[in-house]
């Protein structure tokens, strides 16, 4: 049991030599040693209040980008609806200028085509009359005393007569 008990000497030094290091090392170096808890403390509060400033930063911009997305969207939606709108306007111009010239091109082919059918109407007018003429002048030149022979004379003419 001599092992377990202390001896007295032996506590009193050891007594004054944890005294002894204490206030050495409150003198030297509880100060620092708090004022780097107190500085670490400081830092980790200052670092989560930066990162919940961070954090709210964040959700602003991120509000941020959806509206600007969503006027994106809408700036590209409305341009599109532009896009189609001109598209159509400038189809059906296309469409209503085609007409037009159609109608136009089918009226010269029309006058053209009256015109060509009124020349060749006079052309064969023309040629009835230039006939008659011929066959009126063969009949008056030969001068015929049988009715029956004249008759023959005609007949022979008109089969004569090519038409062109």
């Amino acid at each position: 049991m001599d092992l377990l008990t202390p001896q007295i000497g032996l506590f009193v030094w050891n007594v004054l030599a944890f005294f002894i290091l204490f206030f050495i090392l409150r003198k030297f170096a509880w100060k620092p040693i708090l004022k780097s808890l107190k500085d670490r403390e400081t830092t980790v509060a200052d670092s989560l209040a930066t990162a919940e400033k961070v954090k709210a930063e964040m959700a602003q911009l991120k509000s941020d980008n959806e509206v600007l997305l969503a006027q994106a969207r809408e700036e590209r939606a409305q341009l599109l609806k532009e896009a189609r709108e001109t598209k159509d306007k400038i189809i059906n111009e296309a469409k209503a200028q085609a007409k037009i010239e159609a109608s136009k091109i089918i009226a010269d082919a029309q006058v053209a085509i009256e015109q060509q059918k009124m020349a060749a109407l006079t052309d064969v007018k023309n040629q009835v009359g230039s006939l008659v003429i011929e066959v009126s002048e063969k009949i008056l030149r030969k001068e015929l005393a049988n009715k029956n022979d004249q008759e023959k004379y005609i007949t022979q003419l008109a089969n004569e007569v090519k038409l062109n």
